[in-house]
């Protein structure tokens, strides 16, 4: 159980990946608080926390309350195709943006000074395989996983002396039932399942993965 004796903050946990890794967690011996604006979560373990993670201050306050915890899974986040780079609005430029960048910003800000206060703990974020590079109608969401991976990263070098670990993953596609319905002729067995996804992320919640910082692993299953 890698991650027996732990508290373990899941952000978007009412979602596919969230609900995966909130499971894979508590079966790993860890105490899970799971935070989403969405009402009715899912049966599953631990405490819920309905929670608007683009309000800041009510991010802070939440997190404060919350008392000690070790792990910080950032997943909440979200994707849309979108139209051409020269035809993006700014209403959905700054949807992207505020569920992929503000919701990660406002909880490194209230979780990350917490973990260096107790000289330990762990946060893995979510960026796409997709966005390692610019692609065609999905401008403002590469754009948006990319400051995901530069702010993983940034953080990783503030805080790695100090007892923290910050690091992402990047999915391609998951199997997700709204990417089946998006793509119902696309071979959905060389996705990424949810529960494999979930395995990689709680093997970065763990001391097995003490020594890595600042990275960002592919998770592309055969795609």
């Amino acid at each position: 159980m890698n991650l027996a004796g732990k508290t373990v903050i899941v952000t978007g946990a009412a979602g596919v990946l969230g609900a995966a890794v909130a499971e894979e967690s508590a079966t790993q011996g860890a105490r899970t608080i799971l935070v989403d604006v969405a009402e009715g979560f899912a049966e599953g373990p631990g405490r819920r926390l309905e929670l608007d993670l683009t309000d800041a201050d009510t991010v802070a306050a939440a997190i404060a309350d919350i008392g000690d915890f070790d792990v910080v899974c950032n997943i909440a986040g979200g994707f849309d195709m979108g139209p051409k780079v020269f035809e993006i609005t700014d209403a959905h430029w700054s949807a992207l943006f505020d569920i992929n960048v503000t919701t990660l910003r406002n909880m490194l800000s209230a979780t990350l000074p917490r973990l260096v206060a107790r000289g330990r703990g762990s946060v893995i974020n979510v960026g796409a395989l997709g966005a390692l590079q610019g692609l065609a109608s999905m401008g403002a969401y590469t754009a948006a996983k990319s400051v995901v991976m530069r702010l993983t990263e940034a953080a990783s070098e503030e805080v790695r002396r100090r007892g923290v670990n910050v690091n992402a993953v990047l999915p391609s596609l998951i199997d997700t039932p709204r990417n089946r319905a998006d793509m119902p002729d696309a071979n959905h067995s060389a996705w990424v399942a949810p529960e494999s996804l979930a395995k990689v992320i709680c093997f970065l919640a763990s001391d097995a993965a003490a020594d890595i910082h600042g990275a960002l692993i592919p998770v592309r299953g055969q795609v």
